[in-house]
């Protein structure tokens, strides 16, 4: 399907779709604490909003098991202050983030994911196209979207086809991924979201000026990207993970139909259900069974 067509405010107006990982496995272990973390991100969605009155700004939480909207700026026309002292953003966003982490871990509790520690990045990059989808066939202006991932969790190889799924629609769709990836090892999932996409991927130094990298890095909007030096990986992990057993490999098997991925020989795609050609072992076998055979 076609995507939407575009209808544009102005170049320096942004709709930007934070994904925000909130598992607990990795808050748990992290070095910085998630309410650090959480003064950083606030800080910096509050300067998108007041850099331009016509940015918008959406958050999904992207739970261990679930995934939720936690704030949409253009559901409030307002973006100032409350009351005089806090920002709308704060109390509102706050409020729904302790809901959803407080269900997220019921969740967890009643359907365990089973040794995995990854959070449902797959489900929320899903929520965050739906999204901008609606709002490129709202029929109105809309400001330039583009999706940051704000995730510290590692790869779940489980979600390889459905995040491939979202990077190529978001490429089709021209909706840049950034990632800012604050986990102890790279996301290869992320890296190549990003490179995919044509959006940034920054792995942050320190973690006490995060708000410093997500304003410099993340702050400008598409146009301005175009007169600025932003960070470029200096590579980028292009592994797959086999749909078989869900593990990252270096080298496998792809179905020429399908293109699914498997780490060892099969004699059927399980995808698509093609039947694959005989293994040069089996041919050479059966060569010489006729060979023997007498006329």
């Amino acid at each position: 399907m076609a995507s939407a067509p575009s209808k544009l405010y102005a170049d320096d107006v942004s709709l930007l779709v934070v994904l925000l990982d909130t598992n607990p496995f990795f808050w748990s272990t992290s070095a910085l604490p998630f309410s650090k973390f959480l003064s950083h991100v606030l800080a910096f969605l509050n300067s998108i909003l007041v850099l331009n009155q016509l940015n918008e700004v959406v958050v999904i939480g992207t739970g261990y098991a679930s995934c939720k909207y936690l704030y949409n700026s253009s559901s409030y026309s307002n973006h100032g202050l409350e009351d005089g002292r806090m920002p709308a953003l704060c109390t509102r966003l706050l409020k729904n983030l302790e809901e959803f982490v407080i269900g997220d871990e019921q969740s967890i509790k009643e359907d365990p994911k089973g040794g995995t520690m990854s959070s449902l990045l797959s489900g929320s990059l899903s929520m965050a196209l739906c999204y901008i989808q609606k709002v490129f066939r709202s029929g109105s202006l809309h400001p330039q979207p583009r999706i940051l991932c704000l995730q510290g969790s590692p790869d779940g190889p489980e979600q390889y086809v459905a995040i491939m799924n979202a990077i190529f629609s978001a490429q089709r769709s021209m909706v840049p991924i950034d990632s800012c990836y604050i986990g102890s090892h790279n996301s290869a999932f992320l890296q190549q979201a990003s490179y995919i996409t044509g959006g940034v991927y920054l792995k942050p130094q320190q973690m006490d000026g995060l708000f410093q990298y997500l304003s410099t890095v993340f702050g400008t909007d598409l146009h301005s990207r175009t007169f600025l030096q932003l960070p470029k990986s200096v590579g980028v992990d292009f592994r797959a993970s086999c749909f078989c057993h869900k593990k990252t490999i270096d080298m496998g098997y792809v179905c020429s139909v399908c293109l699914s991925i498997f780490c060892k020989h099969h004699k059927k795609c399980s995808t698509c259900g093609s039947v694959f050609g005989e293994t040069p072992v089996e041919l050479d076998s059966v060569s010489k069974l006729k060979r023997k055979t007498p006329e």
